[in-house]
């Protein structure tokens, strides 16, 4: 690897950003593809290699290509350290999420009821504003408290997350959505939030939920839908 080749590279990493490595297979040329940049062929095979999380070859102009991802670490930050948080924090630490719950209600927050997991108890908000939100980022909030929920979405709809989910049923969001929009945001942005929270799939009990909520969160991340 050429030494620009690998400053660039360490630099990305250091940065979070999102950056693939495309080795020709004949002579080794190498290329860094960032998301979204570059010629067709080329965006396309970083975006899925990126999206998937796995190195594949392609063929490209009659010249195989090994693209190879190197993605900042997955986040979840859940808001609400409710009975769903519970279950929902060990399965995405399962799949390879780095998992903050954040609650400033201390009698929830507790390491008893999250062990292992990482909590922060400031305002939902001001908590969101200490950790990196980017395409590798995820918030589900939990709580039915609109002055917790509000806040977080809001932070996340300002951000580059991948994914945003909230609890609570149509009307309940309905009511969301025009608390969102009187703080000025607009309906493409308020459609970002996948409301009622989680996949359709007739879940009971916090489990089945937290299962939903995970897959759909996946499903965004793998699909880009």
């Amino acid at each position: 690897m050429e030494r620009a080749t690998r400053e660039q590279l360490l630099a990305d990493r250091a940065a979070g950003r999102p950056v693939v490595l495309a080795t020709a297979l004949d002579n080794g040329e190498q290329r860094l593809l960032h998301r979204d940049e570059g010629a067709a062929p080329f965006a396309e095979a970083a975006a899925a290699t990126l999206r998937f999380d796995r190195a594949e070859t392609r063929e490209i102009d009659g010249r195989r290509w090994l693209f190879n991802p190197w993605n900042p670490p997955l986040r979840l930050y859940i808001v609400g350290a409710v009975h769903i948080a519970q279950s929902l924090a060990p399965l995405a630490a399962h799949t390879e999420f780095n998992v903050t719950v954040i609650d400033p209600r201390r009698t929830f927050a507790t390491a008893a009821r999250f062990p292992g997991v990482a909590l922060d108890t400031a305002w939902p908000d001001e908590a969101l504003a200490t950790y990196t939100l980017d395409s590798r980022s995820a918030v589900v909030t939990l709580t039915h408290d609109p002055k917790l929920d509000d806040p977080a979405l809001a932070a996340a709809l300002e951000s580059e997350a991948f994914y945003i989910g909230a609890l609570g049923s149509r009307r309940t969001h309905a009511g969301r959505r025009e608390r969102l929009a009187g703080q000025g945001f607009g309906e493409d942005r308020i459609n970002r939030i996948h409301a009622p929270v989680g996949f359709s799939i007739g879940a009971r009990g916090p489990a089945e939920i937290a299962i939903s909520i995970l897959a759909e969160a996946i499903s965004v991340l793998r699909t880009g839908q």
